[in-house]
């Protein structure tokens, strides 16, 4: 199906296109590009316009570009802009004119990325659903999704994510959403703000872009949720809150299954169930926040509930599996390895502490943009309560050393500056039954730890 046909982009962008091409998709990475595609030449790293050629040569169906590069004849099918992030924003906006779906916006210091995977699949049992593809949240991100977005969309997830102060409420306009949920505000990037609170008003300024009439789901468990619930009414947003303290949808007694979480909840002084395919706690508050966001679309509640079960969490957000070992046996694997904060990597030690391994081995690597308070915070994770029952902790990068130091004797693994210097020590750290955590920023390689820990399990595979 055609996505943008030369003309529509052209009058979207206020560019030039070159020929009368169409595009069946859009792609700013050659490696991931598909025949049909319409290529955007970004400047990041690299400068998109020295790849524009090797796009075409694979078959995109044109390249958004701000020149005609070095070795393309200008022939070629192009889109030619004054800049070429203005315009792929500028097709974010006219896809997301073009089509009536309701959207939903999502954002949060924790759990953005696994609560819109499970509005994805709640949605896509009601209709044709769009998402943001991995965590495509940021200023290239979100248009990007919406610039993807087929025009017969019934429903639309983006997730929403920041740096810096500013971010939000511009991406958030760009998306109009109709509903707009943060699943929570926590110590996040406290390199670019100077509080918690400042960033719960960052996290707040999502309820900017929201249509009129719109819903703001609000988590009224956290510290500052009044930032929260008075940036939504500032906007005339109707609130709907969620969590344990919450009066719309509360948390009750959360139950844990093997591989799955049974969460009690209650909604109009009704109470019903719900099932969640993690072991993490903290999967049920964002599954409870991923329902009423989905009930505030108009999908009925029974009907989330079942299409919640059709969730799993993606890698490195969670995932657990069994490894065998080459010389027999097994350990149990908890893949949290995508990125970390104080918040999440206690949540995760938590469901560590309540595994049912032999041991309970913990991987833990540097959090970063923490700003002045990181080394404490780092050395304040030994105190949390999962860690009692945590049984060793390995430690890797130059902050995690400060958790290194204050761990008691008992539990204090080994410490290195990289996780390739661990993954060469994971045979002698690792035996029959462990239980066994990686969690770490994503600079800091932690899905190398995994990836050496699932290579121990291949060796057996091959052993004849």
């Amino acid at each position: 199906m055609t996505l943008w046909t030369a003309a529509e982009a052209a009058k979207a962008t206020n560019g030039r296109a070159t020929t009368n091409w169409k595009a069946d998709g859009v792609s700013i990475d050659t490696r991931t590009l598909q025949p049909g595609d319409l290529f955007v030449a970004l400047r990041a790293a690299r400068d998109g316009h020295d790849f524009v050629a090797q796009a075409l040569e694979k078959g995109a169906g044109a390249a958004l570009v701000s020149r005609v590069p070095d070795g393309v004849d200008e022939t070629a099918p192009l889109l030619i802009v004054d800049d070429v992030q203005r315009a792929l924003e500028d097709l974010g906006r006219a896809a997301r004119d073009r089509c009536a779906a309701r959207v939903v916006g999502v954002t949060g210091s924790v759990g953005k990325t696994s609560t819109k995977e499970m509005l994805a699949n709640i949605l896509e049992t009601q209709g044709e659903t769009h998402a943001s593809v991995a965590s495509y949240n940021n200023h290239w991100g979100v248009p990007l999704t919406l610039a993807r977005m087929p025009k017969d969309t019934k429903f639309a997830v983006i997730e929403i994510g920041m740096n810096h102060p500013g971010e939000i409420a511009p991406l958030a306009k760009q998306a109009r959403p109709h509903v707009a949920l943060v699943t929570t505000v926590a110590a996040v990037h406290l390199e670019a703000f100077d509080s918690v609170a400042a960033i719960a008003h960052e996290k707040a300024s999502i309820f900017d872009g929201l249509t009129d009439g719109g819903i703001a789901i609000v988590n009224s468990d956290i510290d500052h949720a009044d930032i929260l619930r008075d940036r939504a009414i500032s906007q005339a947003a109707k609130v709907i809150d969620f969590g344990q303290k919450a009066s719309d949808y509360r948390l009750g007694h959360v139950t844990s299954l093997p591989d799955t979480l049974r969460a009690e909840a209650v909604i109009d002084d009704k109470q019903f169930t719900f099932d969640v395919a993690s072991a993490g706690k903290h999967f049920a508050m964002n599954g409870l926040g991923a329902l009423a966001a989905c009930a505030a679309l108009g999908v009925n509640l029974k009907q989330a509930v079942g299409g919640l079960r059709r969730w799993s969490p993606v890698k490195g957000r969670g995932v657990r599996e069994l490894i065998a070992l080459p010389h027999g046996g097994q350990i149990e694997l908890l893949d949290d390895s995508y990125n970390a904060n104080p918040t999440s990597m206690e949540a995760a030690l938590d469901v560590l502490a309540a595994s049912q391994g032999a041991r309970r081995i913990a991987f833990l690597g540097d959090m970063k943009e923490l700003g002045a308070q990181e080394l404490a915070m780092h050395a304040n994770m030994a105190n949390v309560e999962a860690m009692k029952d945590v049984d060793q902790v390995h430690c890797i990068g130059p902050l995690m050393r400060e958790l290194h130091r204050e761990l008691p004797e008992n539990k204090r693994g080994h410490w290195s500056e990289t996780s390739a210097e661990m993954v060469a020590r994971l045979p002698e750290l690792i035996r029959n039954g462990d239980t066994v955590l990686a969690k770490g920023s994503l600079s800091m390689a932690l899905a190398s730890i995994v990836d050496g820990l699932r290579e121990m399990g291949q060796e057996r595979a091959l052993d004849p």
